[in-house]
């Protein structure tokens, strides 16, 4: 999703205005806010900082947060579909329960993020750095992983129909126990080498379970 897409916000923030719908905070300081339940949806809120903000069920569809700063920050619950989340930085970032359908995540921080239980039904993380990311029971149908680095990020019980792109992505000790990937697209040998399934997991044609699987459980 390109960044252009959410051009013409007013040009001049607004720093000090209230929340509401096609609000413009772009550049501004939020930090440690509670904006809980708050209705930002079509907000310009690129290059903000919300570190360690509550924005936990917020409205925040088709928002521009691109490059902004959510380390910490708790999204959990919150609306966020065809946000773009492009390159903003999210460490340890709560988006626990978030509809992010169609958002972009590209080239964004979101190593140690919680995504259990979002849906993300095709959102793009291409080039996003997502180690130890944990996607426990989130929605990933038509997800898009191309060029991700998923180091010890957990897909394990992830939900998904259809494909996945997972094209030249990183996936050394991904867990990937008990998944269907049979559609899933971009994937290659030395890829399966890398990542950690199980007997259950179920691989495209042509690729195949390495010795090593299972791996030994991870305790950090």
């Amino acid at each position: 999703m390109a960044a252009s897409t959410f051009a013409g916000h007013a040009q001049n923030a607004d720093c000090k205005s209230s929340t509401g719908p096609e609000t413009d905070w772009h550049d501004c300081n939020k930090r440690q806010l509670m904006l809980g339940g708050s209705d930002l949806q079509g907000s310009n809120l690129a290059n903000t900082d919300f570190t360690l903000t509550d924005l936990r069920r917020a409205m925040l569809r088709s928002a521009n947060l691109e490059k902004a700063t959510l380390v910490r920050a708790s999204l959990a619950s919150a609306v966020a579909d065809k946000a773009n989340f492009t390159r903003v930085e999210a460490y340890r970032g709560n988006f626990s329960g978030i509809s992010a359908e169609g958002a972009s995540f590209v080239s964004s921080e979101l190593q140690r993020t919680d995504f259990t239980r979002a849906r993300l039904t095709g959102a793009d993380f291409e080039k996003a750095e997502l180690g130890r990311a944990d996607f426990t029971e989130a929605v990933l149908t038509g997800t898009k992983f191309s060029m991700a680095n998923l180091s010890r990020a957990n897909l394990s019980g992830a939900i998904f129909e259809g494909p996945i792109d997972f094209d030249r992505a990183f996936l050394f000790l991904t867990r990937i126990e008990g998944l269907d990937l049979s559609a899933a697209t971009g994937l290659e040998q030395a890829q399966i080498d890398l990542a950690c399934g199980d007997a259950s997991t179920k691989l495209p044609a042509g690729l195949s379970a390495p010795a090593k699987w299972p791996c030994p459980a991870d305790d950090d």
